[in-house]
């Protein structure tokens, strides 16, 4: 379909709790092009993952890289961490460009999501896909990677966003 602007730190849709995706509206033409704009600029900016919230849609869908080359489309997903045992890995996010940090995640989670055809699915993850999907989720729920770092972590990466953003673009918290 299209490739869509990425909305970055300081935009406020990134922080809003995204909106379940009616059953009866999985198949509808608006739905199924906010998932294929979805792809579109996922593939675009070569992430492993998007949130519709990241494409300006506050809507409970996001698509993930599972394999090589292929993504999986989540609709409405509901997750739960499955450990008290953590990892950190390192982080960055489209949402937040050219900043990366460590992140402490639970380091197994599952999650349960209706696919592109409105199909109830379960997947069990652990280690990096594990991460992945946390990330992703966080966007629905209003949570960047940086608010799980300290004060300071996420107050560099602020300060160092903002002066890569031009004066009428800066980022205002």
């Amino acid at each position: 379909m299209s490739i869509r602007k990425i909305a970055t730190l300081g935009h406020p849709i990134l922080r809003q709790i995204a909106e379940e995706v009616p059953v009866d509206e999985i198949g509808s033409d608006m739905i199924q092009s906010i998932i294929l704009d979805l792809l579109d600029t996922v593939y675009d900016a070569n992430g492993a993952g998007l949130a519709a919230p990241q494409i300006h849609e506050s809507l409970r869908i996001v698509v993930l890289k599972l394999d090589l080359d292929e993504f999986e489309v989540w609709i409405n997903p509901v997750i739960t961490p499955l450990t008290e045992e953590y990892m950190m890995t390192f982080e960055g996010c489209l949402s937040v460009p050219e900043q990366f940090a460590e992140v402490d995640r639970p380091s197994t989670c599952e999650v349960e999501y209706l696919d592109y055809n409105g199909k109830k699915n379960f997947l069990s993850a652990t280690g990096l896909l594990a991460t992945c999907i946390q990330h992703e989720m966080d966007h629905l729920e209003g949570i960047l990677f940086i608010d799980h770092l300290s004060k300071l972590k996420k107050s560099m990466i602020i300060k160092k966003l903002s002066k890569l953003k031009s004066k009428e673009d800066r980022v205002v918290l």
